[in-house]
């Protein structure tokens, strides 16, 4: 069984604390990734709003840059993983697969040429927007303006389509997903939301997004974060599986998975200190009588799916 948990801050966070990535005291580092098992994590370069506009795809860079000089200093325990084939040979090996993902689209300034430039220095994932406007699209904080893709931001989509690009909708307003949705081609991630209906926090998905990403064939990640697990400040291991027997009562096993949001949040729920405590949640979806390719399938198979559809008759991979 691989294990893949799709959005993480932790480089940027051990950019800040001046640790490494071989061990540290955040939520994740290569000893602990490796106690889990076969696994496999999405690092994402957060693009924090002080730097924008005119520093974003600088700061971008500086994260990258960080990102290659850790798992180049590591080889021997971590593999970048530029598609499908990579994870599994990763795996393989018996390595970390690490695969880098930018969050918030202002990295790009604009440009579709940024698009593709990042996508030749290994970024497989952009999530649009982080929670304020930029030139894609506006997010979440911005959602009384019902705004939602600009003319940019359509071309991006269809752009991202043709390179291979996933398309991340977290942080995203909701006429901006639903703008995604008409236009794209391919399945989407939103790589670290929950269910609105569990927790009402504006971070979440609607049940009618949920089943949108059911019928684009995507995958949601579920974030660990207390705030978006329940309303009431705190939460348990109890909490995440609540979210994923939510959506898999409504939409199926088939389109749910992990985006733990490590480094990125305030709060984790009781019972989950980092990477080391994954195993409590497989193990309590085991409790829970779901079968062994449920299991497999909400631990990473269905993420692995995406980078598997994405990777078919690709110009780029």
């Amino acid at each position: 069984m691989i294990i893949l948990d799709a959005h993480c801050d932790t480089i940027t966070k051990i950019m800040e604390t001046g640790e490494g990535l071989k061990s540290n005291k955040c939520h994740l580092d290569i000893e602990r990734m490796k106690l889990a098992g076969n696994y496999v994590q999405f690092f994402a370069a957060f693009i924090d709003p002080s730097y924008c506009q005119a520093y974003s795809l600088k700061r971008a860079i500086q994260i990258i840059d960080r990102f290659y000089e850790e798992i180049n200093k590591n080889s021997d325990e971590i593999m970048l993983c530029l598609n499908h084939n990579d994870i599994i040979e990763a795996v393989k090996n018996k390595k970390i697969g690490a695969i880098l993902s930018i969050e918030g689209g202002e990295a790009l300034q604009g440009e579709l040429s940024s698009l593709r430039m990042f996508y030749k220095l290994g970024v497989r994932s952009i999530c649009l927007t982080w929670n304020h406007r930029n030139e894609i699209a506006d997010g979440v904080s911005d959602r009384d303006s019902g705004g939602g893709l600009t003319p940019y931001g359509k071309k991006l989509i269809s752009e991202m389509n043709r390179i291979g690009m996933m398309i991340d909708l977290s942080h995203i307003s909701e006429r901006g997903f639903w703008d995604v949705m008409d236009i794209t081609k391919k399945p989407v991630i939103v790589s670290h939301s929950n269910a609105k209906s569990l927790c009402s926090h504006v971070r979440n998905l609607n049940d009618e997004q949920i089943k949108a990403v059911k019928q684009n064939g995507g995958v949601i990640g579920i974030n660990f974060y207390s705030d978006f697990l329940s309303n009431n400040n705190t939460a348990n291991i109890d909490d995440i599986i609540s979210h994923i027997e939510y959506i898999v009562s409504l939409i199926g096993y088939e389109n749910v998975g992990f985006g733990s949001d490590f480094d990125g949040v305030e709060s984790l729920p009781e019972g989950i200190n980092g990477v080391e405590d994954m195993y409590k949640i497989i193990d309590g979806l085991k409790k829970l009588n779901y079968t062994q390719e449920a299991i497999e399938c909400i631990a990473g198979g269905n993420f692995l799916r995406v980078m598997g559809v994405l990777h078919e008759n690709n110009i780029f991979f």
